[in-house]
């Protein structure tokens, strides 16, 4: 098995593939959602429903700006905490 920095470099790691949430209401919500689109579509004239589909898309590019971003501060701030803890202000002395 190739080392985390390996699979890193070669693009190998796709950490958004692999979250699911576990609460227990993520999955009814978005069966929610789903269901709401749907009645949208038929409700909605063509281009009032691709106004609306413009918009979703537009709110999902957003939130995953939002996402990036947070797992680069995470990231970062785990980082930060490995630096600290096996740095010499974590280590405890006598």
């Amino acid at each position: 098995m190739k080392s985390v920095i390996e699979e890193l470099y070669y693009g190998n790691l796709h950490p958004e593939e692999r979250i699911v949430p576990t609460d227990p209401e993520y999955r009814p919500l978005n069966r929610k959602i789903s269901k709401l689109i749907e009645e949208a579509r038929e409700r909605l004239s063509e281009n009032d429903f691709a106004l609306l589909e413009q918009i979703l898309d537009l709110t999902n590019d957003s939130n995953s700006m939002v996402t990036s971003t947070s797992f680069v501060e995470g990231f970062r701030m785990g980082a930060l905490v490995m630096v600290e803890v096996f740095g010499s202000r974590g280590i405890i002395r006598e």
